[in-house]
């Protein structure tokens, strides 16, 4: 039994779901148990946040909700850090500082770098070198449509994925496919349907991820060349539509938390692809940087960092694009993000962060690479 089969049990799960139990919190079959209730009490309040259609009742489940998620950010941090995912997975893209107190965690043990640090050298920073701890599973993804994985273990592997490298492989346009919903139609009161299985484009991301970073660390050890590793990004990038496009990099966009490989990785990422000669992908990258930062703090230290080398580093050339000033509205809006982001002593410094790294060269020359064979969206 749970919230979503019988709405009655919402108030009892909100006191199952009760994080001063610290016996519940700390043990590992507890945690178990207790992401499952998370997950429950959150699936349940999907579809009336997506809509934004809440009554007073469900304002106030959301509130209780946001509650939880405080206490478990404050006292049992990693809890949230080990099952991120699934918790992504079940919260709506519009419910941005929701998602923001999940990504915010960082383990207790840790003491976070300040971002707004003039020279800071993130791929220098010890915890860089560390892997994430994930305990969210993959079945719930993948049981909707299994033929995913099976194309993904055919193809993102060595040496086949080298072959990945043309933009016109069947691949994409099976992996396109296979992210729809089934049963997608479009609506006939003309209202916004998702025509994407979002927790399918967050299980493709973190998978390609994690080849990708086990491949660069042997390619850096070996002194060669890297390929196909930015290009899965460009070419499923180029050939979504603008929808797809931006739930992929949101998926991006939920791995830049606290310092960690994975963190790393999709910030270089995502810095190169904004390198790209594209500036409807400039547009989308800035786009899902900046839904989460006009909103309420905390905001994800990844997140930070990551947007302030956009915009102080001048080899982005951030300021110079038109979006940026397409309005008196949005140049004031992001005038004060950017004030909001660094700290007013500190403006004229210049933030070496992670486009110095070897990660980040690495991912331009394969960006490089696979540029002369991309199409543009």
């Amino acid at each position: 039994l749970s919230p979503v089969c019988l709405g009655s049990l919402r108030r009892a799960a909100m006191i199952l779901v009760d994080p001063r139990d610290k016996n519940v919190a700390n043990h590992y079959k507890g945690r178990r148990l207790f992401h499952i209730l998370l997950v429950d009490l959150l699936r349940f309040q999907y579809p009336h946040l997506d809509t934004a259609s809440l009554t007073h009742t469900t304002l106030l489940l959301y509130r209780g909700t946001l509650r939880v998620l405080l206490v478990l950010l404050h006292d049992f941090p990693e809890f949230l850090c080990e099952f991120h995912t699934s918790f992504c997975d079940v919260i709506p893209t519009t419910c941005v500082q929701m998602r923001n107190l999940i990504l915010s965690a960082f383990p207790r043990k840790m003491r976070l770098p300040d971002p707004f640090l003039p020279n800071l050298k993130v791929d220098l920073l010890p915890e860089i070198r560390d892997s994430p701890v994930n305990l969210s599973p993959d079945a719930p993804a993948l049981a909707k449509n299994p033929k995913l994985q099976e194309l993904l273990v055919t193809y993102i592997k060595i040496p086949v994925i080298d072959k990945l490298i043309d933009p016109s492989h069947h691949f994409y346009e099976r992996v396109i496919e296979l992210l729809i919903h089934r049963d997608y139609e479009p609506s006939k009161d003309g209202s916004y349907r998702c025509k994407y299985d979002i927790p399918l484009i967050n299980y493709l991301v973190i998978h390609i991820g994690r080849f990708c970073i086990e491949r660069i660390k042997i390619k850096q050890r070996q002194g060669s060349s890297q390929q196909g590793t930015m290009e899965i990004f460009v070419n499923l990038l180029y050939r979504l539509d603008h929808g797809g496009r931006y739930y992929f990099l949101n998926s991006i966009a939920n791995h830049l938390r606290y310092p960690n490989n994975n963190t790393h990785f999709f910030s270089c990422v995502l810095l190169v692809l904004f390198e790209s000669d594209c500036v409807v992908i400039k547009e989308a990258i800035t786009r899902v940087l900046l839904e989460r930062l006009i909103v309420h703090r905390p905001h994800p230290w990844g997140l930070l960092i990551t947007f302030i080398e956009l915009i102080k580093n001048p080899r982005y050339k951030f300021w110079e694009f038109e979006f940026t000033r397409c309005a008196p509205e949005i140049e004031r809006l992001f005038e004060s993000v950017a004030r909001s982001c660094m700290a007013p002593q500190r403006q004229s410094s210049k933030v070496n962060s992670s486009g110095s790294s070897k990660t980040h060269k690495t991912l331009q020359q394969s960006l490089a690479n696979s540029a002369s064979g991309s199409r543009r969206p």
